[in-house]
């Protein structure tokens, strides 16, 4: 596909992102007062999404995986220094 189209898609995209948050952000007043009205009250604290827990669980495995991560490669670089410092001796 041409990148002239992938850049279309991509801002037609985000277009349609905007006028999503901007349709709702206009229409926050009409159903707070139709939810008045009616008599429903509003949550005060909806319930995690099963998509919002499994995004809080792929960030700490991420974090954790990250640390992991840095802990295997400084070893490897304690372990290559070390076998190069033997190999030095050895020349010697």
């Amino acid at each position: 596909m041409s990148k002239h189209f992938e850049d279309a898609r991509y801002y037609l995209g985000r277009a349609a992102e905007h006028a999503k948050a901007g349709v709702k952000e206009e229409l926050e007043p009409v159903e707070a007062r139709v939810k008045d009205l009616v008599g429903i009250e509003e949550e005060e604290e909806p319930e995690a999404s099963r998509l919002d827990r499994l995004q809080a669980d792929l960030k700490r495995l991420e974090a954790r995986a990250e640390g992991e991560a840095r802990e295997a490669v400084a070893s490897a670089r304690e372990r290559v220094a070390e076998y190069r410092g033997r190999d030095a001796a050895k020349a010697e």
